[in-house]
């Protein structure tokens, strides 16, 4: 999980980058710019959620069966973060710099990021199943 929470820093620094280069050109629209890095942190967020239930499930004396679903939430959160947040990453700096040159591709850049995220969420919904199984 540890891993998820440093893939989203490092997410948020690359869309941080294009949000810096992007404020000398436009500095009205460095608000706006934030939502990619917001967007990150919330994949991480969700790593962070399955960790506690993790860890809260985890007791002495489970059977094998049981080891293996853990395994499989963090698995799927953490592999379906790391692609959302490489996704958010690229869109967010990429989208940054499209939006201070055309401020019409805002829209079109938050539809991109949304799409995005929803692949973290994919995986938060399977690790939640295979939690509380």
């Amino acid at each position: 999980m540890g891993a998820l929470a440093a893939w989203s820093s490092a997410c948020s620094a690359k869309s941080g980058t294009g949000i810096a280069a992007m404020s000398v050109m436009r500095p009205e629209l460095i608000m706006k710019s934030i939502v990619p890095v917001v967007m990150a942190g919330i994949i991480a967020i969700c790593g962070l959620v399955v960790a506690v239930l993790i860890a809260n499930s985890l007791n002495e004396g489970i059977s094998l069966y049981r080891t293996f679903l853990p395994l499989g939430a963090g698995l799927s959160v953490g592999r379906s973060g790391l692609a959302a947040g490489f996704a958010i990453g690229i869109v967010g700096d990429t989208g940054v710099w499209g939006t201070a040159q055309q401020p019409q591709l805002f829209v079109d850049m938050i539809l991109i990021l949304i799409f995005a995220e929803v692949l973290g969420l994919y995986g938060l919904i399977v690790a939640l199943i295979l939690s509380i199984k």
